[in-house]
């Protein structure tokens, strides 16, 4: 059998994204407490329905650059998720800017999910470098999937765009409007 890499590379950016998806979940995390949630998008309806919440968003709140992340992440085969459920680790370290957790108000997340989020990112990007996957961390896509609620109960979702392409399409990209002068 001869396989052309241009008729596969969908199917093992797919299977590479799931290696990412247990990079992410063996991740270390806050007194051992596994609140980390983890999606994989890799339909293109989704992925579609993701860049159309990412322009909505956008027309909403004036941030411009949703406009280019939703163009961007249709570049690519996938785009991963990383959410946190919220749960205060009651270690009173005052780095939510509360002195106390029993000070902290509920909308006020908890430093240490944040924390679990990034180490699961990182863990996640470090096996898309190993495996040389085409990637980029995007606030803008994790931001915009809480709306479409494909991680139910978690906040603070990072995405990660997934590709593998000849050039990375997730850099080098150009704002969509030229500054004002």
């Amino acid at each position: 059998m001869i396989e052309n890499e241009r008729k596969i590379r969908r199917n093992s950016v797919i299977e590479a994204a799931h290696q990412l998806m247990i990079a992410a979940r063996t991740a270390p995390k806050a007194k051992g407490c596994d609140i980390i949630e983890i999606a994989l998008v890799s339909d293109r309806s989704d992925l579609e329905a993701l860049a159309a919440e990412m322009r909505r968003q956008a027309d909403i709140t004036g941030m411009k650059f949703l406009i280019r992340d939703a163009d961007n992440i249709l570049s690519g085969e996938a785009v991963l998720l990383i959410g946190t459920q919220a749960m205060p680790q009651s270690l009173n370290c005052g780095y939510c800017g509360y002195a106390t957790c029993a000070l902290k108000p509920d909308f006020t997340p908890c430093a240490f999910n944040s924390i679990d989020v990034g180490i699961a990112v990182g863990s996640a990007c470090s096996r898309a470098a190993d495996l040389r996957l085409d990637t980029r961390v995007m606030f803008s896509a994790g931001w915009c999937s809480q709306h479409l609620n494909w991680l139910p109960g978690c906040n603070q979702t990072i995405a990660i765009a997934i590709g593998a392409a000849s050039k990375n399409p997730f850099f080098d990209r150009k704002p969509k409007e030229e500054p004002a002068k």
